[in-house]
């Protein structure tokens, strides 16, 4: 049964941007969904961002329609609703002619959207891949010119006033930045102090899948075996807190194996601890045992130094992929096709000690072992985006049903 979600129970900050991994949780969310998200009614979501009471819904769609309603809303790819009472906002009204894959809350009301559109609010050219939007009526944010070249955006952070950018792109206006470039919040100008650089893209792409802020730490993943020219396959941590950024002495080669030729890289999503102690990494590629770090969720320590990093803990699904993850303090979210969670002997099959967890489940933060939490979804593509806050757990999919009940595409968890 639906938790209904009335008006003023969630207490929220206007204009004040909030990004995965920065909101501490005390509890496990309910199993129940509120019932009051709005409906997503084809394609993908991708992303989400909460700006005040705002929510802002990225992917890969055309129309949407309010929870116990039957009236459509053409809404291509980017669409913002009310997280307390899930009405449509049908004042913001962007114009995207391609898909959003991510999204980070800026300051001032406003959203930055990135993805493999062409143009933006009839800017053209001009909102390539990456554009800022007003939250009051939709439209470009007046002097942000940022647009991607050679490539889409695939990855956003909003931190310090700054603005991150992720993607297989090979520059940002007339500056050349491969995958990874920082850029002015306000004007989009690449930042020339952030000149951290990804190299050696496994089979042959270069790409920044993921990424994650915290305090002075920025945490990157992807197809690439170098940053700076320094080893780190497929993942690795920047100091942000200096003058000028550079690659932390944090290395791991827990992702330098193969798993199936058809993913040469295959770490997805990461997110932060909100102590920012710890940062949690998701990956897909297939089912190949216990000494791999393929289809698992990974903790690893945010401070630890050297070469020879280990996680702290790992978590298998026995072969089926995982996309999205969300550190909360008081759980771990993990989200994708998956069938089963404590299952490194699985191949494709339920080994011992597997727990069943379709398409989305919990892992104590400490143990790495499943929690009880188990509301089940449509397992599908899978989750591609999560976002906590202070109410609750935002999930964003490609399938419509979630805790046993109809929530196409959006859906929420809300704290007990």
């Amino acid at each position: 049964m639906a938790v209904p979600l009335l008006a003023g129970a969630l207490t929220v900050l206007p204009c004040t941007p909030a990004s995965a991994g920065d909101v501490a949780q005390a509890g496990v969310v309910s199993a129940h969904p509120v019932g009051t998200t709005p409906h997503v009614l084809d394609g993908i979501v991708n992303a989400f961002a909460l700006v005040g009471g705002t929510v802002v819904v990225g992917g890969a769609f055309s129309e949407v329609r309010e929870a116990g309603t039957s009236t459509k809303l053409r809404k291509s790819n980017l669409f913002a609703y009310d997280l307390a009472t899930g009405k449509i906002d049908t004042r913001f009204t962007p114009r995207l002619d391609g898909p959003v894959n991510a999204l980070a809350a800026g300051p001032d009301g406003s959203v930055y959207a990135g993805g493999a559109f062409i143009g933006a609010g009839g800017a053209g050219g001009a909102g390539r891949g990456l554009a800022r939007f007003s939250l009051a009526d939709g439209s470009p944010v007046a002097g942000f010119s940022a647009p991607v070249r050679g490539g889409d955006v695939s990855a956003l952070a909003f931190h310090g006033g700054k603005l991150y950018v992720g993607g297989d792109f090979t520059g940002i206006g007339r500056t050349g930045r491969a995958a990874l470039a920082r850029v002015d919040a306000a004007t989009g100008a690449v930042d020339p102090s952030f000149t951290v650089t990804p190299g050696g893209g496994r089979g042959g792409t270069l790409k920044v899948y993921a990424m994650a802020a915290t305090r002075d730490r920025l945490a990157v993943d992807g197809s690439f075996t170098t940053l700076d020219g320094l080893r780190r396959p497929q993942v690795g941590l920047i100091d942000i807190g200096a003058a000028r950024p550079s690659v932390t002495d944090w290395h791991t080669e827990a992702y330098a194996a193969d798993c199936k030729d058809v993913f040469p890289s295959y770490v997805r999503g990461l997110d932060f601890s909100p102590d920012g102690q710890y940062f949690v990494i998701v990956t897909t590629g297939g089912a190949k045992g216990a000494k791999k770090l393929c289809d698992s969720a990974a903790r690893f320590e945010t401070y630890s130094r050297g070469d020879a990093i280990r996680p702290t803990w790992i978590n298998y699904t026995g072969g089926d992929s995982l996309y999205s993850v969300a550190v909360t303090g008081a759980a771990v979210y993990v989200g994708g096709h998956q069938r089963w969670l404590n299952n490194p002997k699985g191949s494709d099959s339920a080994g011992p000690g597997a727990v069943a967890r379709p398409g989305i489940g919990a892992i104590h933060p400490a143990t790495g072992r499943a929690l009880t939490w188990n509301p089940t979804r449509d397992r599908g593509i899978g989750v591609k985006a999560f976002l906590a806050h202070k109410g609750g757990l935002l999930v964003g999919s490609d399938t419509t049903h979630l805790g046993h009940e109809y929530h196409a595409r959006v859906g929420m968890f809300p704290l007990p």
